[in-house]
């Protein structure tokens, strides 16, 4: 199957690049450069550097002829969608209309959207959460992941183009960038690399559901896969973890001794979070095969 992956030198769509190829299918990249990286994909892989706000969509399209698009290009920094809201709002909202209206035009059966379970819920009533539950985002950044997911409800009914929406939850692993994406993992790591002082942002109590990259990656594999399911999906371990249990669990992964600095809490941050993910189960066949334990020693060992 022929696939385009927006944002696919980025941190979680290079895994779901990689996936798709070792799975058969025929794979090319569009991507800015502007937090992705060009070294983590492989040379044989077709990248147009482009912005998914550029009107070259639709000449790559023209040329490719993708059936599917796996769309990971955004702004994914909630502390930016806080202070840049407008930022924010064009590259993800105007940015992801761009795409689907060339999609359409291009006759692409199906776009698999990458959301965030972590922020379009907002401070959730019920934990973990499914899929029903009410829809109240915190800040900038889930406002508008949820927007573009309204946008492919509209399409699917005007213009019959498919979707799978996967609503994720902290998404950690090999190949996060410390500076570009707001992953605690990550810039933690890099601090013990460079024997620096971690920060936790207020007390430290703070949960959220951490999911290993390449399970993220099945998650994606399948949904490309599966006929257009036209519904969205929790992609998540269900279980929660505060930042002191993390350190924990860092302490051990790492064999550092690890003692953060705290500081104040962040505008906008969910307080508390973890996902239903039982109806990607059913739906979707996928389920965590890495545990948050080994994905830590894992992510070590790159980082190492």
């Amino acid at each position: 199957m022929k696939v385009c992956v927006t944002g696919g030198a980025g941190f979680i769509g290079s895994h779901v690049v990689e996936i798709l190829k070792e799975n058969g299918h025929d794979v090319f990249v569009i991507d800015d450069l502007s937090t992705g990286n060009q070294s983590n994909i492989s040379d044989d892989v077709t990248l147009y550097e482009t912005s998914i706000l550029s009107p070259e969509l639709s000449v790559i399209f023209k040329r490719e002829k993708p059936e599917v698009i796996v769309h990971h290009a955004a702004q994914i920094n909630v502390r930016n969608s806080v202070t840049d809201p407008l930022n924010d709002g064009n590259i993800n909202v105007l940015g992801s209309i761009n795409l689907i209206e060339n999609a359409v035009k291009a006759n692409v059966k199906k776009i698999v959207y990458a959301s965030s379970g972590g922020a379009v819920y907002g401070n959730p009533q019920k934990i973990p959460c499914d899929e029903t539950h009410s829809i109240a985002p915190t800040s900038p950044y889930g406002t508008s992941k949820f927007t573009v997911e309204k946008y492919l409800e509209t399409f699917r009914q005007m213009s019959g183009l498919g979707y799978t929406i996967l609503r994720y939850a902290n998404v950690y692993g090999p190949r996060q960038d410390p500076k570009g994406e707001a992953g605690v993992i990550a810039v933690f790591y890099d601090k013990l690399k460079q024997n620096e002082t971690p920060l936790i942002f207020g007390e430290g109590t703070q949960t959220r559901d951490y999911v290993y990259v390449k399970d993220v990656a099945q998650a994606n594999l399948l949904a490309v896969e599966k006929p257009a399911l036209n519904t969205y999906f929790n992609i998540g371990s269900g279980v929660q973890t505060n930042l002191l249990e993390m350190v924990e669990l860092m302490r051990d992964a790492t064999g550092k001794k690890i003692e953060p600095k705290h500081i104040d809490p962040v505008i906008g941050d969910v307080e508390h979070i973890a996902l239903d993910c039982q109806k990607a189960k059913d739906k979707l066949g996928w389920g965590v095969s890495v545990s948050l334990k080994d994905g830590l020693k894992k992510t070590w060992d790159t980082y190492k």
